[in-house]
């Protein structure tokens, strides 16, 4: 099973772009069980079992989730396959490989990532033209900062242009106490930071403070303003769609183990 999970899930590009320009998905291998079910629970959580037996991690780590509804979808994931095992359309699968073979063994330096992004964090990086843009970013960033300020006691300045300037301190350290020790919201607080840009979007999310489509769209303010100016662009598009995949799955999960 190992070998499988290593093939399936390391020895493919990671953007579906390059996959698709490599003839990538030409090799994905062939679908190889007939169920994929959710076991009983044992000490360390749900196991998730293809025709019964124990999936393991490309770390030869067995996938355990600490709560069946997480298992349960993430069984789904591989029960949709249908002729090929397609990791790109398994992003909860993918997520879960990260938090067990990485996160749970490493914390610290997930951690230390998220409080770095809050010292230059997306939502306090504002344009000072054309108007447009001054108005849609403050529309989507201003209810960010203000949660970050009322419910976290983290009140972080606005900078008009590109150029780093620090943050306070006290609203880095505020901020940095709502980070959640829980390796499966650590893993996927970090994820959505990523995708987003944005540590404050990620742990708003996490706080259920804002619906996780909405914050998709906040983060994506200035990408918006663009298009709504110059047109849309195809192939940004699809990379964007393949990212929301990566980050519901996050909010999937922060929904789940909260």
């Amino acid at each position: 099973m190992r070998e499988f999970m290593e093939e399936i899930f390391i020895n493919q590009p990671l953007d579906p772009m390059v996959s698709a320009r490599q003839g990538a998905r030409a090799s994905l291998r062939k679908r190889f069980y007939k169920q994929a079910q959710v076991g009983e629970k044992t000490a360390d959580g749900f196991p998730l079992l293809l025709d019964g037996k124990q999936v393991m991690t490309p770390a030869r780590k067995a996938l355990v989730v600490p709560v069946r509804e997480l298992g349960e979808a993430i069984a789904k994931e591989w029960q949709a396959q249908v002729e090929v095992i397609d990791p790109f359309a398994m992003p909860l699968t993918r997520l879960a490989n990260v938090v067990i073979d990485g996160v749970a063994a490493k914390p610290e330096p997930i951690i230390a990532e998220i409080v770095q992004y809050l010292g230059s964090d997306l939502v306090c990086y504002r344009a000072d033209t054309p108007a447009g843009l001054v108005d849609m970013q403050k529309a989507e960033w201003d209810p960010v900062l203000a949660w970050a300020r009322d419910a976290l006691g983290a009140r972080f300045i606005q900078i008009e242009g590109v150029v780093f300037a620090a943050q306070p301190e006290e609203a880095i350290a505020a901020a940095s106490a709502s980070i959640p020790k829980d390796v499966w919201r650590l893993g996927a607080v970090a994820s959505i930071m990523t995708l987003t840009g944005s540590a404050l979007i990620a742990l708003a999310v996490d706080a259920g403070a804002f619906d996780p489509a909405a914050a998709w769209k906040a983060a994506h303010a200035d990408e918006d303003y663009q298009m709504a100016q110059w047109g849309l662009d195809d192939m940004a598009l699809i990379r964007r769609e393949n990212r929301f995949a990566e980050y519901m799955a996050a909010a999937t999960v922060l929904k789940l183990v909260r």
